[in-house]
């Protein structure tokens, strides 16, 4: 948020530090009050004598010595000096710049001692922290599914820091562009997401997800485990007696630690090979081994439990 003079005059007190953290009607700058005060004080006594001719008016009209119309310009002038006064008091409130948000404040750019007016640059920019707003892009060819979850009560947007050493966090999507960017093929999306401890901070680069849906129950795999065919896609599954069978399987999305969604051609706590698959065949007899690491660099033959 730039933070703007709305008055003219000098600027009296500064009631900051740079780069600390401020409150919403925390007080910023003070610009020179005196000219507003003497302004306001007059007009708020031509607001006490108009007050005072307007009451003497009705009584003179209730005995029929003044006009109607002259009754009316009394109440109108009356009305009048009590707006003057309320501006009044508007441009004396001005002189004592607040913070408009909760957030971090910037480097001033004016100081004590300097003149200021609407049109002068802002004096200094205030950034919220908690929460903070995530810019992403969603690709074109998405949009279709993006567009079929939206409003959904599931749909979330995951931000990640770029070097994963603070834990994601889980925010609301906030806004969805009503149009694709010419040229890049792309739609503008925002989230807004907890920051409570200020780790994220505004125009850093992070990793986002976008969350459609949450499926319970699902059955995830190893991705390295499904394998593709001129059938389509398939995994290996170990039969109680240390022979495998080759399963036709539906995978739907890429996990997180490269696990892969099946949503179907498996059940659970089935158990499925994961490497070596090049050297099988339906009813091959293995020596199974338990599954350790996604980057595993054997060729022995490996084993995973499919889990819910």
């Amino acid at each position: 948020v730039q933070v703007q003079a709305q008055v003219s005059g000098q600027i009296t007190a500064r009631h900051f530090q740079d780069g600390a953290d401020v409150k919403q009607g925390d007080l910023l700058f003070t610009i020179d009050p005196r000219p507003y005060q003497a302004a306001f004080e007059q007009a708020q006594a031509q607001a006490t004598l108009d007050q005072i001719t307007m009451k003497r008016q009705q009584e003179l009209r209730a005995r029929n010595v003044i006009s109607p119309q002259d009754l009316d310009t009394s109440q109108a002038n009356a009305h009048k000096s009590e707006a003057a006064a309320a501006a009044a008091k508007v441009n004396l409130d001005f002189c004592y710049i607040k913070s408009p948000i909760n957030g971090r404040i910037g480097l001033r750019n004016v100081d004590v001692g300097n003149l200021v007016s609407p049109s002068s640059p802002s004096l200094v920019i205030i950034q919220g922290l908690d929460p903070i707003y995530t810019d992403f892009t969603v690709a074109e060819t998405d949009l279709a599914l993006v567009r079929k979850y939206l409003g959904g009560p599931n749909v979330k947007v995951q931000t990640y820091s770029p070097d994963d050493k603070i834990p994601s966090r889980l925010g609301d999507l906030y806004f969805i562009d009503n149009a694709v960017q010419p040229g890049s093929g792309t739609v503008k999306a925002r989230g807004v997401t907890p920051n409570p401890d200020h780790a994220l901070w505004p125009s850093e680069f992070v990793r986002v997800r976008l969350i459609l849906d949450t499926i319970k129950d699902a059955r995830l795999v190893p991705s390295q485990a499904v394998q593709i065919s001129q059938n389509g896609p398939f995994v290996f599954v170990l039969k109680p007696d240390n022979t495998v069978d080759l399963r036709p399987v539906k995978p739907g999305q890429r996990q997180d630690g490269d696990f892969i969604v099946v949503e179907s051609g498996i059940e659970p706590d089935e158990t499925v090979i994961v490497t070596g698959q090049l050297a099988l065949a339906p009813g091959t007899k293995v020596d199974p081994k338990p599954y350790s690491a996604p980057n595993a660099a054997s060729e022995q033959n490996s084993a995973s439990k499919s889990s819910m």
